[in-house]
């Protein structure tokens, strides 16, 4: 047997090459990340974890906006996501600073606890 023979025999066990990565690809990743935040956000009731699905839902439209600008082959895309990530992170703060006033009021950190604040 010769050489050739037992490398081609060799090279046939190998799966075929992986299609390359399309933007397609990219935007299911986006809407299945954003789609599970809003399912989240809107079924549970502890705020943390709508605080959490709220981010995870900032991260869904931000690789879509990084995909979008490199299909494009501009900056822009990553420029709107530096924004997103400014928002996203004062929107954190608040959320923790709310999210540590109610627990001092109510002892808890369910969002129907939100209802009986009167202010």
């Amino acid at each position: 047997m010769d050489t050739t023979s037992s490398l081609h025999l060799a090279q046939m066990a190998f799966p075929d090459a992986v299609p390359a990565i399309t933007l397609a690809h990219y935007l299911f990743v986006s809407a299945a990340m954003f789609t599970m935040g809003l399912v989240g956000f809107l079924t549970r009731r502890n705020m943390i974890i709508m605080f959490l699905c709220t981010e995870l839902m900032f991260q869904g439209a931000g690789l879509a906006l990084i995909a979008f600008g490199r299909h494009h082959l501009g900056a822009d895309g990553q420029t709107f996501v530096i924004f997103v990530l400014c928002v996203a992170a004062a929107e954190a703060a608040m959320a923790l600073a709310l999210v540590v006033l109610l627990f001092r009021h109510k002892e808890t950190l369910s969002a129907q606890a939100w209802k009986e604040l009167n202010g």
